[in-house]
């Protein structure tokens, strides 16, 4: 077996990108959100993450847009970010090992904080904050 690299280059992210959103497709739990927002347009939703990993890993600032708005009413709680996770995380480690592999398990966690407590404020407070 090949010892791990660590995230280096756009083909770093899209073998990540690729591999985790397969698992995404294949989980019980997150594929019926994924699949009622994207349906069979998941090319376009691929494309975008590359760019979004590829600003915040890489620093190469080809993602332009706002992150959050897309997830502001979807139907998830705790558990569905706790699978997220999980399953970015194992992609992560079946894939690379280094500095930027942990940083990407951080920004991760930091981002599904966030998008955690952004809607549950758009649910309790049902403010335009789009």
């Amino acid at each position: 077996m090949e010892p791990k690299h660590d995230i280096a280059n756009l083909d770093d992210i899209k073998l990540l990108v690729d591999t985790f959103y397969t698992k995404v497709a294949g989980d019980a739990l997150l594929a019926p959100i994924f699949g009622e927002r994207l349906g069979d347009h998941w090319e376009p939703h691929l494309e975008k993450m590359y760019t979004f990993w590829q600003t915040v890993l890489l620093e190469e600032y080809t993602y332009n847009g706002a992150p959050f708005p897309p997830h502001a009413e979807l139907p998830v709680d705790s558990s569905h970010f706790e699978t997220w996770l999980s399953l970015f995380a194992d992609t992560l480690d079946s894939l690379f090992s280094g500095p930027k592999t942990d940083e990407a398990k951080w920004r991760a966690g930091k981002m599904a904080q966030m998008f955690q407590l952004k809607i549950a404020h758009f649910k309790n407070n049902r403010l335009n904050i789009l």
